[in-house]
């Protein structure tokens, strides 16, 4: 395996440990382990924590070592602040126009949802939710302004996958995802944006109860 797909590799292993709570908020970790777990160079590793600590998963204390951030609410909200206004200008442009295929893909999308709750797997379903609004995106030929956000919103993703990992009360985000595709179907832009507000706004609400539960994952 070359350097560069050896360092993504790396990457995208440790981003997904950290957004899975498999490595957790003040978690050590080093170099040297994980390049002996992954059996590669310590090159790869430096340059995967680098780009790790540059989105805020991970904190690098020359010296001292390397540790997983802590949740910082302050980047939540950012992140929650970013995500409803921009969403809220797509959503409104998908009740204006929006392609039948994509339409389709978000029907399929809520029907994988279902299933995801009834097997509780809460992983797969922030996964769902995740391609739900991306397909809103492409959907109004704004793809490259979701890929663009992802980096900073990352804290914001980070508190979403507790609230799922905690609370198997899962329903009421589906129904929203629910009403949002009815809205977008009836061309509907004011329920539309009124769901899509309630939806990103609900993280607001579930913060202190998971402070309160996790003090340790907190900033």
């Amino acid at each position: 395996m070359q350097t560069g797909s050896t360092r993504d590799h790396i990457y995208s292993l440790l981003k997904e440990e950290i957004l899975k709570f498999r490595l957790l908020p003040g978690d050590k970790i080093s170099e040297k382990e994980i390049s002996d777990k992954f059996k590669v160079s310590r090159t790869p590793v430096r340059e995967s924590f680098i780009q790790l600590s540059q989105e805020g998963l991970l904190d690098i204390y020359p010296q001292k070592g390397t540790c997983v951030s802590l949740i910082d609410l302050n980047l939540v909200e950012e992140g929650r602040f970013m995500r409803e206004h921009l969403e809220i200008a797509v959503i409104q442009l998908a009740c204006e126009v929006f392609p039948q295929e994509k339409l389709f893909s978000l029907e399929m999308n809520l029907k994988m949802q279902e299933m995801c709750m009834q097997e509780k797997n809460y992983e797969k379903l922030f996964q769902l939710d995740e391609e739900f609004h991306q397909t809103i995106f492409e959907g109004c030929k704004k793809g490259s302004i979701w890929y663009v956000i992802q980096n900073m919103n990352m804290h914001f993703k980070r508190l979403r996958m507790l609230r799922l990992a905690t609370n198997l009360n899962w329903g009421g985000i589906y129904n929203q995802h629910v009403l949002i595709v009815e809205a977008i179907r009836n061309k509907e832009p004011e329920v539309a944006v009124k769901m899509m507000k309630e939806h990103l706004t609900m993280v607001i609400f579930d913060q202190e109860t998971l402070r309160k539960e996790y003090p340790t994952y907190f900033k």
